[in-house]
């Protein structure tokens, strides 16, 4: 029996899926409600939150493997409250429930902002760890916090592995996440930055949690990452898969700068999310590249779906689930 939680977001989601799939059993946590979906009912769900011990506690029960994937994401300062409780401290009580269940395995899907990604000089590999002159972001911060939980667990005892993808490219909810920049890219956004990051297929990370969950490997960490691309070309392909305008218009680090602080201003009035902070603002501006050679040493025969390919069938799958022309 596999344990899942985060099951309702976009790695969850599409590792639910996958298990089942493969004909795994598999129990998932909810919060509110159980999502409405092809597998659901082929699902043993628990009403269960990271933050409560005892509901964990019976969620792990009988339960050999479990994929933490239940996490907060956000670049608003004003949640660094929620951040800290529930990366963390749900992360510590995951770990706790899976020791005292006694489970063979646990991956954790952290993120590589716990490795510090403001670093423009150097590829960043498995090595590295948060720090407040490599991270601009509390997300960050917490998910390091989260590994250290992990990473004691490991000392009492359990078997674990932690893997840390890039920006995720996936069909999810479009309106938050990473899928956002699919419909600012549907709604031809005209801006881009000069920026480079991490990209990688949520098909990818769900194999490769899978294929470390399945190997003897454990108390290790695992960048996961497809290729390193410019902001721009991820934009333009997006475009082009939509049948859109690709974006022509530069954001420079001034216009960023003044951006973001008008955001705040809104932010403070109107008690909305800011749609650019200083983080994101910063972070779309650096140019960062990861080293993903040791998951592919690791898991030889792993191998990265091509981002161009990902994003076709990712704008595809969209145009399905909304309706789009």
């Amino acid at each position: 029996m596999i344990l899942v939680t985060g099951a309702t977001g976009l790695v969850g989601s599409h590792l639910l899926r996958r298990l089942v799939m493969s004909g795994q059993k598999v129990r998932a946590t909810y919060r509110s409600s159980i999502p409405q979906s092809a597998i659901s009912a082929q699902v043993e769900w628990v009403k269960a939150d990271i933050l409560d011990i005892l509901s964990m506690e019976d969620a792990m029960q009988g339960i050999q493997q479990v994929y933490h994937c239940a996490a907060v994401v956000s670049f608003n300062p004003n949640q660094k409250k929620q951040l800290q409780h529930v990366n963390i401290q749900g992360t510590a009580n995951v770990v706790n429930a899976a020791l005292d269940a006694h489970v063979q395995k646990m991956v954790f899907m952290s993120s590589v902002a716990a490795l510090g990604r403001i670093r423009q000089d150097v590829a960043i590999d498995e090595t590295m760890n948060w720090t407040p002159e490599t991270s601009n972001s509390e997300y960050g911060k917490s998910k390091y916090m989260a590994e250290m939980e992990v990473w004691r667990g490991i000392g009492e005892g359990l078997n674990a592995v932690i893997v840390n993808p890039v920006i995720i490219l996936g069909a999810g909810d479009w309106s938050s996440g990473s899928t956002a920049i699919f419909k600012s890219a549907y709604d031809e956004f005209p801006w881009y930055t000069e920026g480079v990051s991490g990209f990688v297929d949520v098909e990818d990370v769900v194999t490769a949690m899978i294929g470390l969950m399945k190997s003897d490997i454990t108390a290790q960490r695992y960048i996961i990452s497809g290729a390193n691309i410019p902001y721009r070309s991820v934009f333009n392909l997006i475009a082009k898969g939509f049948g859109k305008k690709q974006p022509s218009r530069k954001v420079t680090p001034f216009m960023a700068a003044i951006v973001w602080r008008l955001e705040a201003i809104k932010s403070w009035f109107t008690g909305k999310s800011p749609l650019l902070t200083k983080e994101t603002a910063r972070t779309a501006q650096a140019k960062v590249h990861f080293n993903n050679t040791k998951l592919l040493k690791a898991v030889p025969s792993f191998s990265y779906t091509s981002v161009e390919t990902s994003i076709d069938r990712i704008c595809q799958e969209l145009k399905i689930k909304y309706q789009l022309p």
